[in-house]
């Protein structure tokens, strides 16, 4: 057992290179045994303020306070004198900040220089409007969702510090597995924490001015929305608020300053805004969901909104904060509860309950007005850095025993503290009375300044601000322009001006992904700056209006069967190259605002269209673009296929129970490296020859039903094709473990989003098991179905899971409890007959509210939270049944292909047919009638990429022809008949002029 156990621990590519025991400094060891301590004691039931501690190797609890007290340790010299509080300090340079003879000494030591969990989404930002720390994504590329749902557990799923415990099987997080291994390798892809993938070069910096906004007063602050990435907050001088669309240059809020109860304030505020009622907003920021936002202002107040999309923005919280100005908010989770943090001119923080404004703590001791706070927190520990006027910056616990460090800012005035996107890296800017401006980066193990940024203007003319992105770079806004630089490096990387316009000091803001950055101008206005991918994600919202001619909420779903006569004949006076997109807010209450079938802005695009639309259909090869990728002989009909999340390579699982993986290289025709029908790819095999490949059962293998699932990292995959469950290495093909030998087997597997090592295993028995890999164990089992799970799909924003089965029957699930909250079974059109093996499955749209239902009789749009029809297709009775579908990357498209092998490209938003490929466009003459798509999967980055699993064992990649850009063109938009995505009223403007365009 023990020789087993050494050899997968060896196997483990965690522990690759940490096998050998380093070498230790005495003083590290000390530092080591005091966070050991420090974490036991963090952990008692019954803290006592002199803990008996006598050895590291069980866990140490206080006894009672009436039991017998053990000699205390005051005398320890490893220990040195106690603190009173109960907890130990640290030893010498090796707590994060150099001991000081504050009232209470510090127990940062034991747990600041541990990798962090998650970081918390709110990070500091004062008068400068820093927020959400950017989440590494794409919106689809790596998402890292923070937890934000109150009962969520901390440390989070996606925790750094989970994944790298010693664990049997257990899967880790990207960080700790550079896929870059191998000689052949997915090439520049890994984890958002390493810079092979990173930005290289400015040119991923976003420096392209797209759009000017017209804010009217002067932005003060900004913050962009953690999940709708363009929907931007602003509040300004004249405590005006803000809320834009700018992908669609929309306001879509404008509140003026009120206090929506006087006469709850307090007396001093009441006459303050009697003898001057000019205010000015000095933070916004959105909770880590995006359903509440927060408004700190000049005078006393603090107003927190709730968000339930579109412009749909309701009063949740007035607070009368502080005495003073309130200098900064932001939202924190301490003990799984969402909390506002503030501070102010008063010298105090306060953290307040964000559902009922309860005060919870007051942290007093700084002896200037408190300028920025900055929440965090590393394992279970909760804290808060807060800087003051006098330069002075103290860490604070959630309890009421004082600042736990002191110690001086660079420039010892205006200090406001952040995060990297991955809470690894702590960094400040700090301007001076004299005007002197540092960026630096802290090493949080001393204390001590690591890094001082160079490139700021001699004497700044204001005070600077300063954000992160993309684990990689700072940005600050100083000398009339934005100032770049690259972690890595204290020399200034670049500095763009905005095509000119900006201020002495910019405000400025990236969104979570980096691709957007807004910048405040001279005249009341925001600049957003844009990389490619942002100009790409600006213009799937650029013809987004909110449509007020229709918004009814229940309509029921439209089924529209289309032919392509039925579809020629629909005419439009002209359309725009994006017809209505579906993009959905996420309200948490279950409301749900969408911007679904509205009008699109006419274009010069629509002069080159006939004024007729008709249907793309595809029938020649030279009419798109693709390629099958070379053949392995062993193949048989392909079951699975998947791109991997990198983009650069294509997965597939044959019905024989093996694995086949084709990577694309960088070349001169192909620069990125990534999938293309444009390119052949090489089907991969390591060295060793190995084959991934499934273990089977006696029995049929036809009856088996494959499914895998892969890691978000691109390095695992779990698979089973009827047997054991399966854990491959993607890099050696090795395979890392098998478990949960049927019966009942395996018909469905997928990750848990926050948590590489919980899985959802669908079984054929009906069940549905959540596994958790490293501890080897089924910490639920959900029943609901009647037959097999067919599909499973997490939303992370809504935290549940929903299932499908070959029951036709959907089934939401808290993800928090595992408890059903919903079930409803599908409606079958009049005349269809589903096949015994037919399947359900279930995918999530990208706003995580809505997800997609395929059928064999049809294809559906569903809204979570009421598990409501929104949208449906049903092919007409003649037509062949569904395969599969699936979206596209941006879920402006849904890809779906049929027995008959054709596959059609339907608009989204309203599953409307724009362009269908007949199998003479990609099937040679001579393949057999019988050879049809069994799956289809979409590329991770590219919107019009796909690739087909057919029944003879070929996969192909399709792209549209580059002349083309894009599949075929949208249909027109009915007047508003086929709506019943309920649609929102526009903000300014008139109903009219909308319904013209």
């Amino acid at each position: 057992m023990l020789v087993e156990l050494k050899k997968l621990i060896e196997a483990n590519p965690l522990f690759r290179d940490k096998l050998q025991f380093p070498n230790l400094k005495n003083s590290r060891l000390r530092t080591l045994i005091n966070q050991s301590l420090n974490w036991q004691h963090q952990l008692c039931k019954n803290p006592r303020p002199n803990p008996d501690i006598k050895t590291l190797f069980v866990d140490h609890t206080c006894g009672q306070p009436n039991g017998a007290r053990a000699p205390s340790p005051a005398n320890n010299p490893l220990l040195g004198s106690l603190p009173k509080a109960g907890v130990f300090p640290p030893l010498g340079a090796h707590g994060p900040f150099q001991p000081t003879p504050a009232p209470v000494p510090t127990p940062l030591a034991g747990w600041m220089s541990n990798p962090p969990t998650v970081t918390h989404p709110a990070v500091s930002g004062g008068a400068i409007g820093l927020g959400s720390p950017s989440i590494p994504a794409a919106a689809l590329k790596h998402p890292r969702t923070p937890p934000t749902n109150p009962s969520v557990d901390y440390p989070s799923g996606d925790s750094d510090h989970l994944s790298k415990r010693t664990r049997p099987i257990g899967i880790s997080d990207e960080i700790n597995l550079p896929v870059n291994v191998l000689p052949v390798s997915f090439t520049g892809h890994s984890h958002s924490h390493s810079h092979s993938q990173a930005f290289s070069t400015p040119e991923d910096l976003p420096k392209t001015v797209t759009r000017t906004l017209n804010q009217g007063s002067s932005p003060m602050s900004m913050d962009f929305h953690p999940v709708q990435q363009t929907l931007l907050l602003v509040g300004t001088n004249v405590g005006d608020i803000g809320l834009w669309e700018v992908g669609s240059r929309e306001r879509l809020v404008l509140r003026n300053f009120k206090v929506w109860d006087l006469g709850a304030c307090s007396m001093p505020l009441q006459a303050a805004l009697v003898k001057d009622p000019g205010v000015s907003v000095n933070r916004v920021i959105w909770s880590p969901d995006g359903s509440l936002f927060g408004v700190a202002y000049s005078r006393h107040i603090v107003q927190i909104y709730s968000y339930h999309g579109g412009d749909e923005v309701r009063q949740h919280l007035e607070i009368d904060a502080h005495v003073g100005g309130v200098n900064d908010i932001a939202f924190s989770h301490p003990n799984k509860q969402l909390c506002v943090i503030t501070c102010g001119d008063d010298k105090t923080i306060k953290v307040w309950d964000a559902t009922n404004g309860a005060k919870q703590y007051i942290f007093e001791g700084h002896e200037a007005p408190v300028y920025s706070v900055c929440p965090h927190h590393k394992e279970n520990i909760q804290f808060i850095f807060s800087t003051a006027l006098d330069g002075k910056i103290k860490a604070w616990l959630y309890d009421n025993l004082g600042s736990r460090v002191d110690y001086e800012a660079p420039g010892r005035w205006c200090t406001t503290m952040a995060y990297s996107a991955d809470g690894t890296r702590l960094f400040s800017c700090g301007t001076s009375k004299d005007g002197e401006s540092f960026i630096v980066e802290w090493n949080e193990s001393e204390g001590a300044v690591k890094r001082t940024y160079q490139g700021f203007r001699k004497r700044s003319l204001g005070v600077v601000q300063f954000d992160t992105t993309k684990n990689r770079f700072l940005a600050a806004g100083d000398d009339f322009s934005i100032k770049f630089w690259d972690m890595d490096n204290v020399q200034l990387l670049t500095s763009i001006d905005a095509d000119g316009g900006l201020p002495a000091s910019p405000r400025i803001r990236f969104n979570k992904d980096g691709c957007l950055l807004a910048v405040s101008t001279n005249d009341n206005g925001i600049k957003i700056l844009a990389t490619s991918d942002g100009i790409r994600l600006l213009r799937t919202f650029e013809n987004l209006s909110y449509d007020a001619s229709r918004t009814s909420e229940n309509s029921k779903p439209t089924i529209s069967p289309i032919s392509a006569a039925a579809a020629a004949a629909a005419t439009s006076a002209g359309l725009a190259d994006r017809a209505a997109s579906m993009v959905s807010i996420p309200g948490m209450n279950g409301d749900v605002r969408s911007l679904a079938d509205v009008k699109p802005r006419i274009t010069e695009e629509s002069n080159d269209k006939s004024k007729v639309w008709k249907l793309t259909e595809l029938s020649e090869p030279n009419q798109c673009r693709s390629l099958r990728l070379p053949e392995n002989l062993r193949a048989t009909k392909i079951s699975r296929l998947i791109f991997t999340n990198s983009g650069n390579a294509i997965l597939a699982l044959a019905s024989n129970a093996i694995h086949l993986l084709w990577k694309w290289q960088r070349t001169e025709r192909n620069s990125s490296g990534k999938a293309t029908a444009s390119v052949a790819p090489q089907l991969w095999q390591p060295p060793s020859g190995i084959m991934m490949t499934n273990d089977v059962t006696d029995s049929n293998p036809e009856e088996a039903v494959p499914c895998f699932a892969l890691s978000k990292n691109d390095s695992y995959v779990m698979s089973a094709s009827g047997g054991k469950i399966s854990l491959f290495n993607m890099m050696t093909f090795k395979t890392m473990a098998t478990f949960m030998p049927p019966p009942p087997a395996a018909t469905f597997l997928a990750f848990h989003p926050q948590d590489n090592n919980i899985i959802a295993i669908g079984m054929d028995d009906s069940s549905i098991q959540i596994y958790n890999v490293r501890v080897d164990e089924v910490k639920s089992k959900l029943k609901g179905h009647s037959k097999r799970i067919t599909g499973l799909a997490f939303s992370h924003a809504l935290n549940v899971l929903v299932s499908s089965g070959a029951d036709s029957q959907l089934c939401v699930w808290s993800s928090d409890g595992w408890e059903k909250q919903k079930n409803r079974f599908l409606q079958i059109p009049t005349g269809r007959t589903p096949t015994a093996q037919s399947d359900t499955r279930v995918q999530f749209h990208q706003d995580q509210i809505h997800f997609l239902v395929v059928h064999e009789t049809q294809l559906a749009i569903f809204e979570t939270t009421k598990l409501e029809c929104v949208k449906q297709w049903v092919p007409r009775e003649s037509s062949a049944p569904i395969t599969h579908a699936t979206f596209s990357c941006d879920s402006q498209l849904v890809y779906a292909c049929f027995l008959d092998a054709t596959v059609c490209v339907f608009s989204a938003a309203n599953l409307k047919l724009r362009c269908r490929i007949n199998p003479s466009a990609y099937l040679p003459a001579g393949v057999s009638s019988n050879v049809h798509p069994l799956v289809i999967a979409a590329h991770p980055q590219e919107p019009n990429e796909f690739a087909l699993g057919l029944s003879d064992g070929g996969v192909h990649v399709f792209e549209p022809l580059e002349s083309e850009g894009k599949w075929g063109v949208p249909p027109p938009v009915d007047n508003g008949s086929t709506s019943s995505m309920p649609a929102t009223p526009p903000v300014g403007g008139s109903g009219s002029d909308q319904a013209q365009r």
